[in-house]
């Protein structure tokens, strides 16, 4: 199967794991914590994530699929064709009745992403992108054009644990003190996709993110002409410390606020 492909079953693969989340959606579902209070887990996210891997092994048996919860992979290999996939990305969202939240996957060669899907079912919304461009429902999406940092949106992304409040914090005050208005999501796929669709000018985060929780969302961004990197200004890839995405035209912006997260971590 080409590329043409692959983006088909990334896009029906997202789709499986989005409606089973949200048929279960503002039901009472029970809810389990993983690592804290706030890294929270149900079992709409497992079987979400069975339904999305089901349906890409189904015309891929042999590629290696990559996925937050239960015992997927969790690292994504150096090569050959691997898929990523985060059954509901923004779980608190989601055990909170919040509606933004995704079902997320991407496929990539070596490492850099062909093809990714964010369905977000509970807004209306799909966001896809492949060789050709991304898009919003079908319709063909681009990054703002604003080139004013204080006529610019941007938001943190990622969570800061309780031990680390003080680069949460930081994070707050990098934003506010550059940029027209702070906006915070809960869901990084959701965020990294309103970039690719203007809504957004810049998310920034010094974590070291999970793979499911932005490669689909950087395709996304970079297909729409946005640009992503790390915290040293360099191409951003799946295992950088550190993200940086912008509209383009402020990125110096984002990124110095973003180093301005926890300036002593830098090189």
């Amino acid at each position: 199967m080409n590329e043409d492909d692959r983006a088909s079953v990334a896009l029906s693969a997202a789709i499986a794991g989005a409606e089973l989340a949200f048929d279960r959606f503002r039901t009472g579902i029970h809810v389990e914590t993983k690592t804290n209070k706030t890294d929270v887990v149900t079992a709409a996210d497992r079987d979400a994530q069975r339904r999305v891997i089901e349906t890409i092994t189904e015309h891929y048996p042999d590629h290696a699929v990559v996925g937050e919860e239960a015992d997927a992979r969790k690292t994504v290999p150096d090569t050959g064709p691997s898929w990523i996939v985060d059954p509901i990305d923004g779980t608190n969202n989601y055990v909170h009745n919040a509606r933004i939240w995704a079902t997320s996957v991407a496929t990539v060669d070596d490492g850099e992403p062909i093809a990714a899907a964010n369905v977000l079912p509970a807004i209306g919304d799909t966001y896809t992108a492949d060789e050709t461009g991304a898009y919003r429902n079908g319709d063909p999406i681009t990054v703002s054009t604003e080139s004013d940092p204080e006529a610019c949106s941007v938001c943190p992304t990622m969570w800061w644990d309780f031990d680390d409040r003080e680069a949460y914090a930081n994070a707050g005050r990098a934003i506010v003190t550059r940029f027209g208005d702070l906006k915070r999501y809960g869901s990084a796929q959701a965020s990294l996709s309103m970039v690719a669709d203007g809504s957004l000018d810049g998310v920034i985060t010094n974590l070291d993110a999970h793979p499911w929780d932005t490669v689909a969302g950087v395709y996304l961004i970079r297909q729409a002409g946005g640009r992503v990197t790390d915290l040293n200004g360099d191409r951003w890839r799946h295992d950088s410390i550190g993200l940086v995405a912008s509209n383009g035209e402020v990125h110096d912006d984002v990124l110095a606020a973003a180093r301005a997260i926890d300036p002593d971590s830098l090189k």
